[in-house]
């Protein structure tokens, strides 16, 4: 049985400047509900994910601006990073991790400047803060690790698809330097490869 992760609250002091910051992001808002003086529901979707946030009154006890950490996952980081700046939003600088993982979270001495040398998939990140404080790191994600992918081959949106097959078109003109002739089966070629890229498999040459 699928168990699929629906919705994520997030605590904040005042619904109404959560719910400008949210909007003015370009998120997705799917509701906003108040069924008496005591309680409200206000839910945003960011583009392409399957996965919501709310926030409101009356849904949580936590510490507003207490959430930490919140994955967000883009196909080109740099691109990403421009588009929350042009948004108006407090962006850190682009950094990877010099000991693996753990300055993710935290600035703690390990991180380094920069798109990880050999921009490898899972390895470069952002951060930014919602005004309340509720923190969101964004992780560079061009193609998806082993494993991670099943089943049919989806994408989240019309943006991921056409990198997908940029990355395709890139690889296939090499493929097509390595043999020496034009490939007349190209679109099953550039298939083959967006399926396997996707999920982990070992891409065509």
């Amino acid at each position: 049985m699928d168990l699929k992760l629906e919705v994520v609250i997030i605590p904040v002091a005042d619904a109404d400047r959560a719910k400008e910051f949210y909007s003015k992001l370009g998120w997705r808002l799917d509701a906003d509900v108040a069924p008496d003086e005591a309680s409200r529901l206000i839910q945003f979707t960011p583009p392409g994910s399957w996965c919501s946030i709310q926030f409101g009154k009356g849904l949580t006890t936590a510490t507003p601006g207490s959430s930490h950490g919140l994955y967000l996952i883009v196909s080109d980081i740099e691109a990403a990073r421009a588009h929350l700046i042009s948004k108006g939003v407090n962006v850190s600088e682009l950094f990877h991790c010099s000991d693996g993982f753990t300055c993710r979270f935290s600035d703690n001495g390990k991180r380094t400047t920069g798109l990880q040398p050999k921009r490898l998939t899972g390895k470069s990140f952002v951060t930014f803060s919602d005004v309340d404080g509720n923190s969101y790191l964004v992780q560079d994600m061009p193609t998806r690790i082993p494993g991670r992918v099943t089943g049919n081959t989806t994408f989240s949106s019309v943006r991921d698809l056409a990198q997908a097959m940029v990355r395709a078109s890139k690889a296939h003109h090499q493929h097509e330097v390595r043999t020496g002739e034009a490939d007349a089966d190209w679109a099953d070629w550039y298939a083959e490869y967006i399926v396997r890229e996707q999920s982990g498999e070992k891409l065509p040459e």
